[in-house]
C-alpha cells in the first residue's frame, strides 16, 4: 500500500499555500444558478430521448408505471444522499460517506466503480454525439467528431469549475426548455386546442384503445423497469458539485426537495404526452423515436432535425457532467489515499488537472475500443458497468443507515435534510433495488450486465481488502 501523507488543513493542499475555496482545496466557483440547472438537468439524460421508444414498445402505456416506480426509487435515494450531503458536502459525496460509515473498502470500491461507469459513459456519449454531427457534416469522419467533442469539453473542464458550470447551465437549460415546451404543446394537441395541429385531439383515449393499459400484461412493468432504470443515473451529480459552491448546504437541500417535481414533469409528463398523442403500438415510435414520432403527429415541421439538436445537447451535457463527475471522484479518492497522490492536487485555478486528464485518457481509450472492437472489448466494458448505478444506490442506502447516527452524535445541528420515515423507507428502498437486481438475472441482457458488473465489483473489493490488509501490516494510518 502506498504510504499515506497527512492531509492539509481544510481548503489547502499538501505543500501549497492556502486558497479561497471549498474545504478540500477546490475553488468554490459554481454559482447558485449553475447548481440549480445542474440539479434540474441531472435527471434528464440522453437515454430519455433515445431509449424511451424501446420501453414503450415492450410495455405499452404501462411503461408509465415503470417510470413512476423507478422515479420513486430515485427520489428516496436522493433524499438519503441529500441528508448526508447537506450535513457534510464533499467532492467525494457517497464514496466519502461510505468510507466513513462502512469502511475504507466500501469507499474505495464504490468510488472506483463509479469512476469506471462515467468514463465508459464518456465513450458512449462521444460516439452518439459524433454520429449526429457526422450526419450534418459528412466530410468530417465520425472518429474526428468524437475527438473534437472530447477535446473541447476537456478544455472546458480544465479552465475552471466555473466554465464547466456555465457550459452545463446552457446545455441543461436547452434540455429543460425543450421538454417543457414539448409537454405544453403536446398537451394542447392532446385536447385538440393547438392551432394548426394535425393531431385529432383524442384526449387520453390512446392510453387504453390499443389493447388496454396493460397490453403486454402486468409483468411488462418489470421489463420496462429494466429498460428505464439507467436513464435516471446522474441525479446524484449535484451532491458532488455542491462542494464547489459558496453555499453547499442550501444547494443540496434545494435539489433534494425539488427532485419529485423534476421527475414528475420531465419523465412522467413527457412520456404521458407521447402515449396520448399516438397509440403505443404505432410503428413510427420505434422507427423514428418516441419524441420525433409525437412531434410529427402534431405536424411540427423538421421534427427529426429539431430532436437531433436537442439530443445532441443532451449528449454534450452528459459528456460534460460525466467528465466533471469522474474527475471529482478521482480527486476525492486521491485525497483519501485510494488513488495516486497527484489526483489530489489542484492547479492555481483550483482545478484537479491530473484527475481530469487521467479520466479523459481512459475515455479516449474507450472511444478507440468502440471503433476498433465494438462487439467485443467495448461491449464488455458496457456490460461490466451496466449495473453500477444500482450498486451505487444500494451503497447510498446502507451508508445512510449508519451516517444518520454519526451525524446525530457529532453534528446534530447539520441534519437539516432528513430521510422520511427513517429507517423503514431506507430498508424498503434497499428491498426495491435488490429486487430489480435479482429480476435482472431472469432477463438475458440484464443477466450478463449483473454478472459482469458483479465480477468487476468483486475484483475492486478484493483489491481494496488486500490494500487495507497490507496497510494494517505496514502500520499505515487511515486518512480521515
Amino acid at each position: 500500500m502506498t504510504s499515506q501523507t497527512t492531509m492539509a488543513e481544510p481548503g489547502q493542499q499538501p505543500g501549497e499555500p492556502g486558497k479561497q475555496g471549498s474545504d478540500d482545496g477546490l475553488q468554490a466557483g459554481l454559482k447558485n444558478r449553475h447548481l440549480s440547472m445542474i440539479a434540474i438537468g441531472g435527471v434528464i439524460g440522453a437515454g430519455l430521448f433515445v431509449g424511451s421508444s424501446a420501453g414503450i414498445a415492450a410495455a405499452g402505456p404501462a411503461i408509465l408505471v415503470s417510470y413512476a416506480l423507478v422515479g420513486m426509487m430515485v427520489v428516496l435515494v436522493m433524499r438519503m444522499l441529500g441528508e448526508m450531503a447537506a450535513a457534510r458536502p464533499t467532492s467525494g459525496s457517497f464514496s466519502a460517506y461510505a468510507d466513513r460509515a462502512l469502511g475504507r473498502w466500501a469507499g474505495f470500491s464504490i468510488g472506483w466503480l463509479y469512476w469506471f461507469f462515467w468514463v465508459v459513459v464518456l465513450a458512449v456519449e462521444a460516439t452518439a454525439g459524433a454520429t449526429i454531427l457526422e450526419g450534418w457534416v459528412p466530410a468530417v469522419p465520425q472518429w474526428a467528431w468524437s475527438l473534437i467533442v472530447m477535446v473541447v469539453l476537456t478544455a472546458t473542464n480544465l479552465v475552471s469549475v466555473g466554465s464547466y458550470g456555465e457550459f452545463e447551465f446552457w446545455f441543461a437549460g436547452i434540455k429543460v426548455v425543450a421538454i417543457g415546451a414539448f409537454v405544453v404543446v403536446g398537451l394542447l394537441a392532446v385536447f385538440g386546442v393547438l392551432p394548426g395541429s394535425d393531431n385529432p385531439g383524442a384526449g387520453f383515449a390512446h392510453l387504453t384503445d390499443a389493447g388496454g393499459f396493460f397490453p403486454e400484461g402486468p409483468g411488462a412493468i418489470l421489463t420496462g423497469i429494466l429498460m428505464v432504470v439507467f436513464s435516471f443515473m446522474g441525479s446524484e451529480i449535484v451532491t458532488l458539485a455542491a462542494g464547489e459552491s459558496s453555499n453547499p448546504q442550501r444547494a443540496v437541500s434545494k435539489a433534494t426537495n425539488s427532485v419529485i417535481w423534476r421527475i414528475a414533469v420531465f419523465y412522467l409528463g413527457s412520456i404521458l404526452v407521447v402515449l396520448t398523442l399516438l397509440p403505443w403500438n404505432d410503428a413510427s415510435i420505434v422507427k423514428d423515436g418516441s419524441y420525433v414520432a409525437a412531434l410529427n403527429s402534431i405536424g411540427i415541421p423538421h421534427a427529426g432535425q429539431v430532436m437531433n439538436v436537442i439530443v445532441l445537447t443532451a449528449v454534450l451535457s452528459c459528456l460534460n457532467s460525466g467528465l466533471y463527475t469522474a474527475s471529482r471522484m478521482a480527486f476525492s479518492l486521491g485525497r483519501r489515499g485510494d488513488a495516486p497522490q497527484a489526483f489530489a492536487r489542484v492547479n492555481k485555478r483550483g482545478v484537479p488537472q491530473a484527475a481530469i486528464l487521467s479520466s479523459v485518457v481512459f475515455g479516449f481509450v474507450a472511444v478507440f475500443f468502440n471503433y476498433q472492437w465494438p462487439d467485443t472489448v467495448f461491449q464488455f466494458l458496457l456490460n461490466s458497468s451496466g449495473a453500477v448505478a444500482l450498486f451505487v444506490w444500494l451503497v447510498i442506502c446502507f451508508t445512510q443507515l449508519r451516517m444518520r447516527g454519526i451525524i446525530l452524535r457529532e453534528q446534530p445541528e447539520k441534519l437539516v435534510v432528513r430521510m422520511w420515515l427513517f429507517p423503514y423507507l431506507t430498508w424498503a428502498t434497499i428491498a426495491m433495488i435488490s429486487f430489480v437486481l435479482v429480476y435482472m438475472l431472469t432477463d438475458d441482457a440484464g443477466r450478463e450486465q449483473v454478472l459482469l458488473s458483479l465480477l468487476v465489483a468483486a475484483l475492486v473489493v478484493a483489491v481494496s481488502l488486500v490494500r487495507e490488509a497490507r496497510g494494517r501490516k505496514a502500520g499505515a494510518t487511515p486518512v480521515e
